[in-house]
């Protein structure tokens, strides 16, 4: 699977945070191996997060909304970096992802079925999400909420297959040269289209 075209999704409701770098670190792996690029910041987005009608009533994508989609649709690869917050992910992202992966965009419930048609095949992504634990303590102590939303209920839901999980933290008690170590890492996956 080509992973040449690189979407990096930036989750974290505040731009300048170490999410942040840790998206523009990637890219720049990914550039120097000669990947194209393009980027969404969530934060920088202005729409309305709130599906207020649910399925029921579709509401008109706001233009930010509809540039992101053709985004999604023009990736290969989806790197999606957020933060944990309580568990899962931050509002921000939960109506993005609320608002953009609709039926009859992202997936399409069969007729009188318990089945449905995932319309984001041939993508695969990783997410990159910071944590104030350890890793290992996030995913035995606490099932990893927020990867089982976004990689097996949204992600995966809507055909994107593979998708890598890479955990970042504790960034709350991390010093400067360990983030440095982290950022290192991070472009390594950049450089070779993880």
């Amino acid at each position: 699977m080509s992973k040449n075209k690189i979407l990096i999704i930036n989750a974290h409701p505040n731009s300048s945070s170490f999410n942040a770098a840790i998206a523009e670190t990637y890219k720049q792996g990914a550039l120097e191996a000669g990947a194209q690029i393009q980027e969404i910041i969530i934060s920088e987005l202005q729409f309305n997060p709130n599906l207020q009608y649910g399925y029921r009533q579709r509401i008109e994508l706001e233009p930010d909304l509809q540039e992101a989609w053709q985004k999604i649709l023009w990736a290969e690869h989806i790197v999606w970096i957020h933060p944990v917050w309580w568990g899962g992910l931050p509002a921000i992202s939960k109506g993005f992802i609320d608002r953009l992966f609709l039926p009859g965009r992202a997936f399409q419930y069969r007729p009188n079925s318990v089945f449905w048609d995932k319309l984001l095949k041939g993508r695969s992504a990783h997410i990159i999400t910071t944590l104030d634990q350890p890793g290992w303590y996030y995913r035995l102590f606490f099932g990893r909420p927020s990867v089982n939303q976004l990689k097996r209920s949204v992600l995966q839901f809507c055909g994107i297959s593979p998708v890598k999980v890479t955990y970042v933290g504790i960034v709350r008690t991390s010093s400067p040269a360990l983030r440095q170590k982290w950022l290192q890492k991070v472009k390594r996956l950049g450089l070779h289209r993880k």
